[in-house]
């Protein structure tokens, strides 16, 4: 079996695994809730009405601090509703399982063992002190 179709095998397992599963489960019950659609549609008509007044040479401060108050009403409701909670409980779980699958990559690339132990790398470079 060549490198592509054991990585086509791998996507195959992603798609089987909880992690994924249960991302696709939070996904489709976002996207089935009609409150909060309601309310990310809301959210971004208040961001293009912000973005807009802001583009004014003359801005009206009240009415921009009147949007940015409305905003962040919205968006703490859309993140505090239990399926955008899930959601994103989810996707925090596929992402660091994608990070350890990208580590053991990378490791092996650069000539480490692929059964070397993972750090709590998170894969962010930039905020990282160095991998040896």
């Amino acid at each position: 079996m060549d490198i592509i179709q054991m990585a086509r095998e791998m996507g195959k397992a992603i798609q089987k695994d909880e992690n994924y599963l249960a991302l696709m489960k939070a996904k489709d019950l976002i996207d089935n809730d009609p409150t909060l659609q309601k309310q990310i549609s809301e959210f971004n008509l208040k961001k293009m009405s912000l973005n807009q007044e802001l583009g004014k040479e003359e801005k009206d401060q009240s009415k921009l601090a009147s949007l940015d108050r409305e905003i962040k009403e919205i968006y703490n409701s859309i993140i505090g509703n239990e399926n955008m909670i899930a959601f994103n409980q989810a996707k925090q779980a596929i992402d660091t399982m994608m990070n350890q699958v990208s580590q053991i990559l990378m490791l092996s690339v650069n000539g480490e063992d692929p059964d070397t132990e993972l750090s709590s790398c998170t894969g962010s470079c930039s905020s990282c002190a160095g991998c040896h």
